[in-house]
């Protein structure tokens, strides 16, 4: 298991009601943390519209995650 801290932005922080928190996840990737927290939260946000960071740096879905790392999820953003 692996301790991580979720950082959430706009309808993602809405849905689990706060902004960020420590999860405790048998993860390798950040697809596998958000993964955990869309069961965790009730999320059905397809993956491939929403981006992820890990540290502050933009990731890929498939990037791994260590203990201890900072995973950032933004959901999709709509604008014109």
């Amino acid at each position: 298991m692996k301790t991580i801290t979720v950082r959430y932005f706009a309808a993602f922080r809405e849905r689990a009601g706060r902004g960020e928190e420590s999860i405790s996840v048998d993860a390798e990737t950040a697809a596998d943390v958000f993964a955990a927290t869309a069961d965790r939260h009730g999320s059905s946000e397809p993956l491939g519209h929403c981006k992820v960071a890990i540290n502050d740096d933009m990731a890929d879905w498939d990037s791994p995650v260590a203990d201890g790392d900072v995973v950032l999820l933004f959901p999709p953003v709509a604008g014109g």
